[in-house]
């Protein structure tokens, strides 16, 4: 697989890397069995970048890739957790240097390691980028060896534009994909230019963009494309990437049919991000070895021509700018 270098870390990392939310919860049920085979269908894929949370499943996805990392101890893996949404109430308040240290000590068991790759804020409060001490915060865990390097998960771009004004973060987490496209106004190069790494998330729309779905499909009701498609519980962005469902139905199906012959629509979706100047990986989630082989064979892909590129322009022009590119 393609390696890329992760921003200031300079580590490298393949291209398709895994993201762990599913196999925490909010996505139904995965069982531990079928979560594990999937962690190793990954890394068997070429997967090198692992991206998880300490609220998924509450611990449960940073101790399966714990295990993981004992499993495989004969691949260099690169993981990535994020903190700040167990603060209750989340303000910006709650981002100190103690509350810090202990939520990274919860991670750093989870995963069994004295000192994590890479601890990212999980979509902190927008005051947070303006107050020195969040940051110096930060610099004091690295250099207290609790992790290497530190970014930021962001809900919109002018969140990301700030964080890339501090001189210690490393990588920028945003959504990035067919149907978030505002990153690459101004997000993307302005990331290039620092230096910093782009994690591209919810890369297939919640699943939108696999083209599976139709207006009657349904979910369990601790799948949070049922209990959040209207942001009840978090921010309505990160559900469906915050296109209404019957919409985004509609546009993934004029997505699907511009992949060519035997490409699924999904790994068509996943290109399209790879393609972007600035990104450097992109981390579509998974609930079976199927889905994680399917995903990693998009590095494997030529790069979209010039008509495609220009189509899936047009699809979202016409169908999707309306309804996201001015509210993230």
């Amino acid at each position: 697989m393609e390696t890329r270098i992760l921003g200031r870390t300079g580590k490298a990392v393949g291209v398709v890397g895994f993201g762990a939310w599913q196999i925490g919860g909010a996505w139904g049920d995965v069982d531990e069995d079928t979560a594990m085979r999937t962690l190793n269908a990954a890394v068997d894929a070429g997967v090198t970048f692992i991206d998880t949370a300490d609220v998924y499943g509450d611990g449960r996805s940073e101790r399966l890739i714990g295990q993981l990392l004992q499993d495989r101890s004969d691949v260099e893996l690169t993981v990535a957790t994020k903190m700040g949404r167990r603060a209750d109430p989340h303000t910006v308040d709650a981002y100190s240097l103690d509350n810090f240290r202990s939520w990274n000590d919860r991670s750093r068991e989870n995963l069994g390691v004295d000192t994590i790759d890479l601890v990212q804020l999980h979509c902190p409060p927008t005051e947070a980028y303006e107050r020195e001490e969040v940051f110096d915060a930060l610099d004091t865990l690295v250099d207290e060896r609790r992790f290497r390097a530190y970014g930021v998960s962001v809900e919109t771009c002018d969140e990301a534009l700030a964080a890339l004004r501090r001189p210690g973060v490393a990588t920028i987490q945003i959504i990035l994909n067919c149907f978030r496209q505002k990153p690459l106004d101004a997000v993307l190069p302005a990331a290039a230019e620092a230096g910093v790494g782009i994690i591209a998330r919810v890369p297939l729309a919640s699943g939108l963009l696999t083209g599976r779905y139709d207006e009657a499909t349904t979910f369990a009701a601790d799948d949070h494309r049922t209990f959040n498609r209207s942001g009840e519980v978090f921010d309505v962005g990160e559900t469906f990437a915050g296109v209404p469902f019957e919409d985004g139905v509609a546009a993934a199906r004029d997505i699907a049919a511009l992949a060519p012959e035997g490409v699924p629509t999904a790994q068509l979706a996943l290109r399209w991000i790879i393609d972007q100047p600035g990104v450097t990986v992109v981390i579509p989630g998974a609930r079976s070895p199927e889905q994680v082989q399917g995903n990693a064979a998009a590095a494997h892909l030529e790069p979209l021509d010039t008509g495609t590129v220009t189509s899936i322009r047009d699809v979202y022009d016409a169908r999707i700018r309306p309804l996201v590119h001015a509210r993230w």
